[in-house]
């Protein structure tokens, strides 16, 4: 059965596009819900995200064999993030992970909890757990705001931009834009969706495009956006978050740190400023030019209230960081300014004294 969010019969709400048709891009006026929702007075419909649990004793300790963050101490409401990787290191899976000290809740796109739900089941053996598709059930909201009146919920807090313990940063900024997007994702009963949200006093409704404004403005990767089914996440800048180097034996970690330590990824993250002269956007998966070639792809495109439109794209590895881009839409080119996020020399870190490279702060 499809899915389809009870917030889109609120006045002025228009559906999204693939992948998010289930809730509202916007409820009548985009601009204004994304300077509420990056004020901290709105919140954003994530229900048809995906949920899924794992509970018994062994939960903390059996997801930490399988993944590449460090779970083990996982403290009751600490929230952290974790990816599961091929034994070529690309991602497979990407999960928002808190734990209630009963029950690990997983937080993923929607069209990942079947796929991740049927994988855990496989790698159960004897170990005491239990893992069950929960999106059913359980809704997400998203906000920059601590929301007073969800205080006692399931909430991820989203650890970006922070560099964890095991953890790496390879973009260079000192002041990353992403410390200006706090962002907290609670857990709320389906049947309750509705009236959860338009009780809330002081909170307006914001859909996905204010959301996506925001998370493109502070560098954060999207499964299914940035990804694709060769992404590494080095590429990404996701080692800062989602990767413990100093952990146990995992699925993929060798390739992990062999080109962390030792080599280079083959293509990099860039956060693009777009000509805004043509009044449009270049469609997701728009070519990347360069010098006359093809050198990557947009991942991410929006219009952001203040600095107007903006993109994330991954490219080659090779490309010069103060080259002039263009992006080429159908018929359509958009001169594009690019900021570095992952540099061309990430990786490699053995013997190095110096460079943009940096451990946790």
């Amino acid at each position: 059965m499809t899915y389809t969010s009870p917030l889109l019969s609120l006045p002025g709400a228009v559906p999204g596009g693939a992948p998010d048709e289930a809730v509202a891009a916007h409820y009548g006026d985009p601009f204004r819900e994304q300077r509420l929702l990056a004020q901290g007075q709105a919140v954003v419909d994530l229900s048809h995200r995906g949920v899924v649990t794992v509970t018994g004793p062994d939960r903390l300790s059996w997801l930490n064999t399988l993944s590449s963050q460090l779970l083990l101490k996982l403290a009751p409401g600490e929230a952290s993030e974790t990816l599961l990787l091929s034994v070529q290191g690309r991602i497979d899976f990407s999960a928002r992970i808190v734990d209630d000290g009963a029950t690990a809740w997983l937080i993923v796109e929607g069209a990942e909890a079947p796929g991740l739900t049927e994988w855990l089941q496989r790698m159960k053996f004897m170990l005491r757990v239990e893992i069950a598709d929960v999106s059913a059930d359980w809704a997400v909201v998203g906000s920059v705001a601590r929301i007073d009146a969800f205080e006692g919920r399931t909430v991820w807090a989203d650890p970006w931009p922070g560099v964890g313990a095991g953890g790496f940063a390879y973009s260079a900024v000192e002041s990353h834009p992403g410390l200006e997007r706090p962002w907290f994702e609670y857990l709320i009963p389906q049947v309750s969706l509705l009236e959860a949200v338009t009780g809330l006093e002081g909170y307006t409704p914001a859909g996905m495009m204010a959301a996506e404004a925001l998370r493109i403005a502070a560098w954060r990767p999207r499964v299914g956006f940035e990804t694709d089914d060769k992404t590494i996440p080095h590429e990404l800048d996701l080692m800062r978050t989602a990767v413990h180097l100093a952990k146990g034996c995992y699925k993929g970690q060798e390739t992990v740190a062999r080109v962390h330590n030792l080599g280079h990824p083959p293509r990099r993250l860039v956060f693009l400023h777009l000509d805004g002269s043509q009044h449009t956007l270049p469609a997701r998966g728009s070519g990347i030019v360069a010098e006359g070639r093809t050198v990557g792809r947009i991942t991410s495109v929006a219009h952001h209230w203040e600095m107007g439109p903006i993109a994330l794209a991954v490219v080659k590895r090779s490309v010069d960081p103060s080259a002039r881009l263009l992006v080429q839409d159908a018929d359509e080119q958009y001169a594009a300014a690019q900021e570095v996020i992952v540099p061309p020399d990430a990786g490699q870190v053995v013997g190095r004294a110096t460079g943009f490279l940096k451990g946790p702060r």
